[in-house]
């Protein structure tokens, strides 16, 4: 696999300088370009890498060049790009693969060097102050090599995702688009929806104190950045609309179902109906499987795992502690959520490990002095 030496980053937002990042840990000699020059300058503090000034002085820099960009702008940015000669191999980032690639094939660019891909991860801040050189660890990188696309030129970027630490696959731009809008650009929308009604002329401030971790849970995506998602959505109009437009089905059916039910109607009422069933208890059951088959970690199959509930002082190093004790006892701690209680000064670590491993675990917690419930 080729691993690459030189790489130039054209923009540097939080995809960008991440990759950047990612990329100068493994020893790869890093150019820096962006349409703002102070954001190139911040990247380059961060230590991800080295500003080109103007990429008319950049011919052979790199051998491979990051289009790190919103995608309606990736074809016009590959055409320049190519014009300078900057890169052997040419790939993208953006979230949609579809427009990119039609863009870049109007503008009569090169083809056969250019590799359209996408690496599934993200964070709801943006900029490259919020960039993390492991923010692909693990990840799916999506390869979506066109027809004119040379293998030497999909293996170059192949090496550069798995230089960063992801998982490459390879899919075509139509396949991938239809993907990312049901398991991410749909989702988002659904958040922003949910989060939208929470405005101030939908809810009093004090109905908010009775949020709990599922509305946290529900709405976390929604914070992203509006102009960028909008692109994205624009980008990926049709296959996004299919996705929410059945979702809003289901939803719209079980408004109506439950629009019927009377208040103070008992549970053995509407809902143990046939109608009841079909509409509310089988929509509960589809979304229950449906996250079942969400991949676990590292992109393996989904595992059941036991959560342990460990009440948390609210205090400097309490967490670390925590780690450690589990550390010690040679538990290995799958994931972890955080819940905090409203006014008090503690909080709830609900800790996920392999059912063998409860016992152990609860052991360390009694003898680290955290209240448990066996």
């Amino acid at each position: 696999m080729i691993m690459p030496k030189r790489v130039l980053v054209q923009g540097t937002g939080l995809i960008g300088t991440s990759v950047a990042l990612a990329l100068r840990d493994k020893g790869t000699e890093v150019w820096l370009s962006d349409a703002d020059p102070a954001t190139a300058k911040l990247a380059a503090d961060l230590g991800a890498g080295t500003v080109v000034p103007d990429l008319r002085d950049a011919k052979g820099i790199a051998d491979i060049a990051v289009l790190a960009m919103p995608p309606a702008v990736i074809g016009r940015e590959l055409a320049r790009a190519q014009e300078c000669a900057v890169a052997d191999v040419y790939t993208d980032v953006a979230s949609v693969k579809v427009l990119p690639a039609r863009h870049a094939r109007d503008l009569g660019c090169d083809l056969e060097t250019y590799v359209p891909a996408h690496p599934l991860a993200g964070r709801e801040r943006q900029g490259p102050a919020a960039a993390q050189a492991d923010l692909f660890l693990g990840r799916t990188w999506a390869l979506c090599p066109l027809a004119e696309t040379t293998s030497d030129a999909l293996a170059a970027v192949t090496g550069l995702a798995v230089a960063c630490g992801a998982d490459p696959v390879v899919t075509d731009p139509a396949t991938h688009d239809s993907w990312v809008a049901l398991v991410s650009h749909a989702p988002h929308l659904v958040a922003v929806a949910m989060a939208a009604r929470l405005a101030p002329s939908n809810v009093p401030a004090d109905a908010l104190k009775l949020a709990g971790q599922g509305l946290r849970d529900v709405t976390r995506i929604a914070a992203g950045d509006s102009a960028l998602w909008t692109q994205i959505l624009t980008a990926n109009a049709g296959p996004v609309a299919e996705v929410v437009a059945a979702v809003a089905e289901d939803l719209a059916a079980a408004a109506r179902l439950l629009g019927r039910l009377p208040a103070g109607t008992p549970a053995a009422g509407i809902l143990s109906t046939a109608a009841g069933t079909a509409g509310v208890t089988s929509l509960l059951d589809r979304g229950r499987a449906g996250t079942g088959r969400i991949p676990g970690k590292h992109g393996g199959k989904p595992r059941n795992f036991t959560v342990v509930q460990v009440v948390l002082a609210d205090r400097p190093g309490e967490l670390a502690r925590l780690f450690n004790a589990a550390g010690a006892a040679g538990v290995n701690i799958e994931d972890i959520r955080l819940e905090h209680s409203p006014g008090l000064p503690v909080g709830v670590a609900e800790l996920s490990v392999r059912p063998e491993q409860v016992g152990q675990l609860l052991d360390a917690m009694e003898a680290g002095g955290w209240p448990v419930r066996r």
